[in-house]
């Protein structure tokens, strides 16, 4: 991207000209490559723009200022500058200008079919599934780990190049209107809700509001494009209502070609889809059924069935979604998110799950969840009480109601299984080493601020890889 470029397209002002190239965009000075666009974005600890001369001594050759700070600090700016030999580009809003770059660049590949892939839970995996799937077909653009936000989508648009024929992109929202600038931005031709749950209530406010903003990723779609949603939603009709392009059902009922599937426990599933039996190692049911969405999108863009098998074959989980950890104890390492939908699933296959071992749980705080959380956490415990589990911990604010909706509801049952709740961290890794056998299978789930994965190297037998993890 040539600065002239990138200053028109982030509606800004050249305040400062030099003779290079844009050939990366990077919001954290401390990851800056050489050549690369710095984006300072204000924080709620400190603001980026107090880093920009960090950024050019690494190497950046351009900037973008909001107006607040240049207006405040332009000798400074200009001296820094000019000594790094970069170029200046003064903005209203630093990450609105993001964005407008983002779509800049999306715009110069109109060849691209882009998929969007939301949903209150299971649209990383999926959206790891569909790239898995495309990529044994055509060069596809993933985007990386967890880039889903408004800070996150415009950095994944930077990675499409002129090879990729796909991108798919993962889109999360936590407040009305997000989804409205993540549309904007990816412009999907094939839009994919994998559920409507309860996960950020706390900032939208209720289910129905949740649809209402979902909803909007395929709001502009054009006729022969496509919205995916799974069968049994709740929501259908509010979903089917919000689209502009043809509705497509996928399920056990409605993925076409499929014929059932064989739960192999820790080893993932067998899948009878088209004749071809497909081993598919992402653990539970409600893996196969993201893989049932990427079969329907599959096969509405006509790719080979080997070359679907051999990605669904080749999917591996991502850090801290249904990872099985094998030490002196068994670990179902879940920790990177939870709402209530997803903590029942993980903990429906850890009752169902083949085991002579005991099987315990871990189970951290749901957090964003706003006036329901108290009562949606005493819900998750009277749930996971009716499991027959031989032990349940609890850790987190939060989850004290749901330890108390356990003790509530295993307080009518025979033979309660232990059960606590932890405040410290320390005190939880004591008590689960005390209490889980060797041998045992472990479900450790919670919302990604708890950092519960620092239980793992513990359970298995390393403890000292737990140490500030």
């Amino acid at each position: 991207m040539t600065l002239s470029d990138m200053a028109r397209a982030a509606r800004g002002v050249l305040v400062r000209r030099a003779n290079k190239l844009v050939r990366g965009v990077d919001i954290d000075s401390r990851s800056v490559r050489e050549s690369s666009l710095f984006v300072p974005l204000p924080g709620e600890r400190t603001d980026g723009h107090r880093f920009i001369p960090e950024a050019l001594a690494r190497g950046a050759s351009a900037v973008l200022i909001g107006f607040h700070y240049w207006r405040g600090n332009e000798g400074m700016l200009r001296e820094v500058l000019a000594r790094a030999d970069a170029a200046g580009v003064v903005v209203e809003n630093t990450l609105a200008a993001l964005q407008d770059l983002a779509r800049f660049h999306l715009d110069r590949f109109p060849g691209l079919f882009r998929i969007g892939v939301t949903g209150s839970s299971g649209k990383t995996t999926t959206k790891e599934i569909i790239g898995a799937v495309l990529s044994r077909y055509a060069p596809v653009m993933v985007s990386e780990g967890n880039l889903n936000s408004e800070i996150g989508v415009p950095l994944a648009a930077f990675a499409v190049n002129a090879a990729h024929r796909y991108a798919v992109f993962e889109m999360g929202i936590n407040h009305p209107g997000e989804m409205d600038i993540l549309r904007s931005i990816v412009r999907p031709n094939l839009a994919v809700i994998t559920n409507i749950g309860t996960a950020h209530i706390g900032l939208l406010g209720s289910r129905e509001n949740i649809a209402g903003e979902k909803i909007k990723i395929a709001s502009r779609l054009k006729k022969g494009e496509a919205l995916f949603v799974s069968e049994d939603e709740h929501f259908l009709d509010i979903l089917s209502r919000g689209t502009t392009g043809r509705l497509v059902r996928y399920g056990p009922r409605h993925t076409q070609g499929y014929k059932g599937s064989c739960d192999l426990g820790l080893d993932g599933s067998a899948i009878d889809w088209e004749g071809l039996q497909i081993r598919f190692p992402l653990v539970g049911q409600y893996n196969v059924k993201n893989a049932l969405c990427a079969l329907a999108v599959a096969a509405f863009l006509r790719v080979p069935a080997p070359l679907v098998k051999a990605g669904l074959e080749a999917v591996r989980p991502l850090f801290g979604r249904s990872q099985v950890r094998r030490g002196q104890r068994t670990v179902i390492e879940d920790c990177y998110n939870a709402n209530p939908e997803s903590m029942e699933q993980s903990l429906q296959f850890l009752k169902d799950v083949s085991w002579s071992g005991g099987k315990w749980a871990v189970l951290g705080s749901m957090r964003e969840l706003g006036g329901a959380a108290g009562e949606l956490h005493r819900s998750l415990g009277r749930f996971v009480a009716g499991l027959g589990l031989d032990g349940v911990l609890f850790f987190g604010p939060e989850a004290e109601e749901a330890w108390k909706g356990y003790e509530e509801a295993s307080s009518r049952r025979h033979g309660r299984a232990q059960s606590g709740w932890y405040a410290e961290f320390d005190e939880l890794v004591s008590r689960a080493l005390a209490v889980v056998p060797a041998g045992g299978l472990v479900l450790v789930k919670g919302s990604r601020s708890l950092e519960l994965e620092r239980l793992v190297p513990p359970l298995l037998g390393d403890e000292t890889r737990g140490e500030g993890a």
